[in-house]
């Protein structure tokens, strides 16, 4: 087809000539069809990406500058679209290699993520609990068990200087205020 005529045509289909539009698509078809087959599509994506582009001219027919290269405007959106096909075909890649189907994701399925924060949730409050019961515990216990739990460990020389306990009685405090600590997270069913 002639520039001029194609310019002559997009116009007649502008102004809603379905005869201009059919001579357009018959004129202009097998162009497209050359870019799409150049561009080795699947038989599935080439009739996809020539529908694409015909869709894509109907949506600009009336906003096209320049009528007359409608035959270039339509190669290079053929051309996009079929590159935006290799482009998402990267992307997704369709295997049956079951080694690859079967691997476990790094993100876990939607019920282990769901299991592990529901077990984070219980953790958190087994934790809260904990606190709280330590707490209640005499003055002389917490004092103990926090020197006892800092990092690194004071050595009882250390825990006796800064807390004025004999070095033999540490260990028997320390298992005094544990087991009361035990008994008070036992009677709330907290462990």
């Amino acid at each position: 087809m002639e520039r001029n005529e194609v310019g002559a045509l997009v116009q007649s289909a502008v102004d809603g000539d379905a005869a201009a539009w059919k001579a357009i698509v018959e004129g202009l078809g097998p162009l497209v069809w050359s870019v799409v087959r150049a561009h080795r599509l699947s038989d599935a994506d080439a009739h996809e990406v020539y529908q694409t582009v015909w869709f894509r001219f109907t949506q600009h027919l009336g906003r096209i500058r320049e009528p007359e290269k409608a035959g270039s405007w339509l190669a290079s959106t053929a051309r996009h679209e079929c590159l935006k096909v290799h482009r998402d075909a990267r992307r997704l890649m369709l295997t049956d290699d079951p080694q690859l189907l079967d691997r476990v994701s790094e993100d876990g399925t939607p019920e282990q993520s769901l299991l592990e924060t529901e077990e984070a949730a219980a953790q958190s409050e087994r934790v809260r609990r904990l606190w709280q019961e330590f707490e209640e515990l005499g003055e002389r216990c917490r004092q103990l068990l926090r020197v006892l739990i800092a990092s690194p460990p004071p050595s009882y020389q250390e825990v006796s200087a800064a807390l004025d306990i004999a070095v033999g009685s540490i260990g028997p405090l320390r298992q005094r205020c544990l087991r009361r600590l035990r008994a008070r997270l036992e009677a709330r069913g907290t462990l």
